[in-house]
């Protein structure tokens, strides 16, 4: 992987909105691993870019109508395929984490990079996911100098409001990987 002004090269890209500018001289040093479908237990990423470009219908799904003012990101998203997907430059601050806290600092967006995962709290996640996964963490990691125990997922940092990636993450691909 290759990264030149918070773009990761050669994966495709969408403008999301739904970002800020960092605090000054904050450094990025959280990696939130989240989980998304839409509707849940769902899976079509269409839905999700959709989401996250603010343009999502709601048409007559209940589910989608209750979402569709939202203004939420995520800096990355892995398909269900793998496909690795950006949609906010990593030195900007994608709205994915919402309210949060990490190690007594609140709003882990301004120092986090959100990484959704295609999935939800009940099945499985890809192995192509996970290869995908542990690629863009191990070059983040390398990039911002992250260090393992500031890899999380959104349940850690909003208890009990959150539970992505769910109980069938496996976090011992991640640890585990160079």
């Amino acid at each position: 992987m290759k990264a030149l002004d918070g773009f990761i090269q050669g994966i495709e890209y969408f403008n999301s909105p739904n970002f800020n500018e960092r605090p000054m001289d904050i450094k990025i040093d959280l990696i939130v691993i989240h989980a998304i479908s839409l509707p849940p237990n769902n899976y079509d990423t269409e839905l999700i870019k959709d989401l996250f470009l603010n343009k999502l219908e709601a048409g007559q799904d209940p589910y989608l109508a209750s979402i569709n003012h939202l203004k939420v990101s995520s800096h990355f998203l892995i398909t269900r395929a793998g496909q690795l997907i950006q949609f906010v430059p990593t030195h900007l601050s994608a709205w994915h984490a919402g309210i949060s806290s990490f190690k007594g600092r609140e709003n882990c967006n301004d120092f986090s990079i959100g990484i959704e995962l295609e999935g939800c709290d009940e099945d499985e996640f890809t192995g192509n996911q996970y290869e995908t996964l542990v690629e863009l963490v191990n070059f983040l990691k390398q990039e911002y100098l992250i260090g393992d125990s500031n890899i999380v997922g959104h349940s850690s940092i909003a208890p009990g409001r959150k539970t992505d990636p769910g109980p069938h993450f496996k976090w011992n691909l991640l640890k585990s990987s160079p």
